[in-house]
């Protein structure tokens, strides 16, 4: 197996457009070059690709490897695809089995020893991958965001090879879980004394869902 394909999110605003990270391995001089529109963030990542593959005992294939951001014309930046990439690279090159990522999408940055580290965005993302009916893997540091989208299955990874453990059924992954909420007590109106026709309006205008001027 020459070509990969692993789903992950961009960030655009509050929305999540998906991406489709392709990876292909090909003969030639070693070599690897990402497209698709990406950023210097997105471009930087072939070296902290390749690092945290190494520290994680795993073989980085010494071919000419394009990887493909796709579409092509919406913009890429930050650091969220290091983590796709990666697995790409491994499942293209037969270290990791592909049908195992066919229902996940994933985001994360990779540090050069292979940990995850958080990005931004992971609720709409995980809101995205749900409507999508796909699970989500991020890093252990967006967990507690990402599981407050409760139609999707998050799971949390500390590095890249808790990731591949995952993927190849050594050890699962755990569930992420959303924080308890915690509800303070906030200002009453029933403690205004005075102006009751402008606390009137309020209380309707609250209930009611309405706009209101006060003039």
């Amino acid at each position: 197996m020459n070509l990969a394909l692993v789903h992950s999110r961009a960030r655009s605003g509050v929305r999540a457009p998906a991406v489709r990270v392709e990876v292909h391995l090909a003969g030639g001089l070693p070599t690897m070059s990402i497209v698709g529109l990406p950023e210097a963030a997105v471009r930087e990542a072939k070296d902290r690709v390749r690092a945290a593959i190494l520290c994680a005992q795993f073989e980085f294939p010494a071919r000419r490897i394009t990887v493909n951001l796709a579409p092509a014309d919406l913009p890429k930046d930050g650091g969220r695809f290091d983590l796709p990439i990666a697995l790409g690279i491994l499942a293209a090159s037969g270290q990791i089995p592909l049908e195992a990522m066919a229902d996940c999408e994933f985001l994360g940055e990779l540090g050069l020893t292979g940990e995850l580290r958080a990005v931004d965005g992971a609720l709409p993302a995980a809101l995205a991958a749900g409507d999508a009916e796909r699970r989500l893997i991020v890093p252990a540091g967006n967990g507690s965001e990402a599981a407050l989208a409760s139609r999707v299955e998050v799971r949390t990874a500390r590095t890249l090879l808790e990731v591949c453990g995952h993927l190849t059924g050594r050890k699962p992954l755990p569930h992420a879980h959303a924080p308890a909420l915690q509800r303070t007590p906030g200002p009453d109106l029933a403690d205004v004394r005075g102006q009751a026709q402008a606390r009137r309006a309020l209380e309707i205008a609250a209930a009611g869902g309405h706009h209101l001027l006060l003039l």
